[in-house]
């Protein structure tokens, strides 16, 4: 044993840094710390850490003297090459079993990367998503875990204590897999979240230009929405959303511009998506949804020039808010099937074991896209751990069934009205191609082969033969080669 006094080391006190070294202080460990930029070490001892037990250094040499073995040290530092820079500052201070985790946004491959380089130096490796944002760092977040399996031992009783918990109880955090498997899952989370937040937004865009239904009216629809089961952070936060004034009175959503940002790892998801063959179509959308919302001078433009019809509805209005909420719900399911696709795809791909219930577990609690919708895919998977599909559990078969009319009302009525759901119809239409036992493809297949030898599998043929048609006449015996995904 090490003369360390600390527990954990964590370096990069930005707020997500300061929060989580707080939570960790909170449950009895003991934190040394350290920062690029040295001052503010003193300045978070001097403020925010006042009183704790928390160990300021000012330089990694100072930084590994103060911990225990196994050093555990936690970056918490711009995804990137700041990461790589400080691994290979710490690995000549740190000996074999050693942790180094890294705790940002990273890009899976990064990940895998780092994790192979760590481990050949004798060390070991963890990337955890963590996800809650600051005020998650600091009451709970949801953390998912992946990389050196040796390590997660000597990582879990400190993870299992500042995680978020379910109503019943249960950590937030789990082990992922090996790898990336942690910073993947963190990906397809944050994909998911995307998916959910367009979803809302449309909802919000129907009820506020297709009805005409003022803030305080949205508010009290989000209100009942989020009392049942659509209860999630994201409803109730636009629920609150929706009822905020400023110190003059005035709604802040409606002093926001129409312009969206995005931070890429909704992108890297649908990226991935394309490169493993996986119809990950709402999340795709929802990122090109952004990507369309930063054009405002060309559609201010093209509003002035572009025909469509004006939004005007008549009928029921409350009867479609509640076709608006059946339809924001099968079009969740929908995207989560396909989150769950994507991560499924990707454990083949790199002989990861996911546990998909657990995974649905560490999301019920502390993330961005909590809610109580999660406990019901657990459940799913507990039923039947091979399930292929989220479509195919019972409980998602009777929603979709109950909600499906709703749902097609609303996306047939929005497009009479011109106004845009390229979420809810993608998760439409993704749902009517899963449930056909035929496609349109064997023409695609046909034109492929006719204008470029790709060849085609026949009805009448066992599966993985490849055939080619002399479609003109002038053709001749060779094919090109296929790439299926």
């Amino acid at each position: 044993m090490s003369n360390g006094k600390a527990d954990i080391g964590l370096i990069g006190l930005a707020v997500m840094g300061q929060n989580l070294v707080l939570n960790m202080n909170d449950h009895g460990y003991t934190v040394a710390v350290f920062n690029r930029t040295v001052s503010k070490v003193d300045d978070f001892l001097a403020n925010e850490a006042k009183g704790t037990k928390v160990i300021g250094t000012h330089s990694l040499a100072e930084l590994v003297a103060a911990l225990k073995k196994p050093r555990r040290v936690f970056l918490l530092v711009k995804a990137g090459a700041p990461v790589d820079e400080f691994i290979e500052a710490l690995l000549p201070l740190l000996e074999r079993g050693d942790i180094i985790i890294d705790g940002g946004n990273s890009h899976f491959p990064d990940t895998i990367r780092r994790a192979a380089h760590v481990e050949s130096k004798g060390l070991l490796y963890i990337g955890t998503g963590v996800s809650g944002g600051e005020e998650g760092a600091r009451r709970g977040p949801s953390l998912m875990p992946g990389g050196s399996p040796a390590a997660w031992p000597h990582v879990k009783p400190i993870f299992q204590s500042i995680c978020a918990r379910t109503p019943e109880g249960e950590p937030c955090c789990d082990w992922v897999g090996e790898n990336g498997a942690g910073h993947y899952v963190k990906m397809v989370h944050n994909g998911i979240e995307y998916g959910d937040m367009q979803l809302i937004a449309e909802s919000y865009h129907l009820m506020k230009e297709g009805l005409g239904l003022s803030n305080e009216a949205m508010h009290r629809i989000f209100a009942g929405w989020n009392e049942g089961e659509l209860d999630s952070y994201l409803i109730e936060i636009t629920r609150d959303i929706l009822d905020t004034k400023d110190a003059e009175g005035r709604y802040v959503l409606d002093l926001i511009l129409d312009t969206a940002g995005q931070k890429g790892t909704g992108k890297w998801a649908v990226v991935s998506a394309s490169d493993l063959g996986v119809p990950v179509t709402l999340v795709a959308e929802a990122v090109f949804g952004r990507a369309l919302s930063a054009r405002k001078d060309e559609r201010v433009a093209a509003s002035t020039l572009l025909p469509g019809p004006r939004p005007a509805f008549e009928g029921d209005k409350g009867a479609f808010v509640e076709d608006i909420r059946r339809a924001m719900y099968a079009s969740k399911i929908a995207s989560y099937a396909q989150g769950y696709m994507l991560m499924a795809e990707a454990a083949k791909e790199h002989g990861w074991n996911l546990n998909y219930g657990g995974i649905a577990l560490m999301w019920r609690g502390g993330c961005i896209i909590r809610s109580r919708f999660l406990g019901k895919i657990r459940d799913a998977f507990a039923a039947d751990p091979r399930l292929r599909n989220l479509l195919l559990d019972g409980f998602f078969r009777k929603v979709i069934e109950e909600c499906q009319p709703g749902w097609r009302r609303v996306v047939s009525r929005a497009a009479e009205m011109g106004i845009p759901l390229p979420a809810m119809s993608s998760a439409l239409a993704f749902y009517d191609g899963y449930r056909r036992a035929w496609l349109p493809a064997n023409l695609l297949q046909a034109q492929r082969d006719y204008f470029g030898a790709h060849t085609y599998e026949r009805v009448d043929e066992p599966r993985g033969r490849f055939f080619h048609f002399n479609w003109t006449g002038r053709g001749g015996r060779v094919s090109s080669s296929t790439y299926n995904v």
